[in-house]
């Protein structure tokens, strides 16, 4: 799958209208889904996925998983599991920590650094790549399969884009 779309976000706020927009549209789906975080330190990944859960519910605490390595919660009657893989030195490693046991196909799956997991994690349904080219951030949105185009178009639908670029 190719579709995909560049968002340009002024500031934090917009980055938590992206993550608040992406959890509307996970809320929307009958099935589970897989999106990869990727980007820098300090790119936005945490900020997105904390926004991401308020918007299904999640009125607690939201912690960056950085060394917990997995983070479950329970939100709109389905398991949310955000996973941080930075720490990981191998992707070996994910066999002991038990990510198959706490993942739940009907549930989503978040995943920053998900290049460290490669072979051992689930195939992505949408990759967001967050970016800071200078001021403000970008995010990078792609499809990886039929629910990520899904996705991706009720994402469009809610932030109303024009063409390949949207500004916050």
């Amino acid at each position: 799958m190719a579709a995909a779309i560049t968002l340009v976000l002024a500031d934090e706020s917009a980055t938590q209208a992206l993550g608040a927009r992406l959890g509307r549209a996970l809320q929307a789906l009958k099935a589970g889904a897989v999106i990869y975080l990727q980007g820098d330190l300090g790119a936005g990944k945490t900020c997105l996925a904390r926004s991401l859960l308020r918007a299904l519910g999640h009125a607690g605490a939201v912690v960056s998983p950085t060394y917990t390595i997995m983070e479950p919660y329970d939100v709109s009657g389905r398991r949310l599991l955000h996973v941080d893989l930075y720490r990981l030195s191998d992707p070996e490693e994910l066999d002991f920590i038990g990510i198959d046991d706490q993942y739940e196909p009907q549930g989503w799956l978040l995943i920053e650094w998900p290049e460290r997991g490669e072979g051992r994690i689930p195939a992505a349904d949408l990759r967001v790549t967050l970016s800071v080219p200078g001021e403000g951030r970008e995010a990078g949105l792609a499809a990886d399969s039929a629910r990520g185009q899904v996705l991706l178009e009720r994402l469009a639908d809610l932030s109303k884009i024009d063409g390949d670029t949207q500004n916050f």
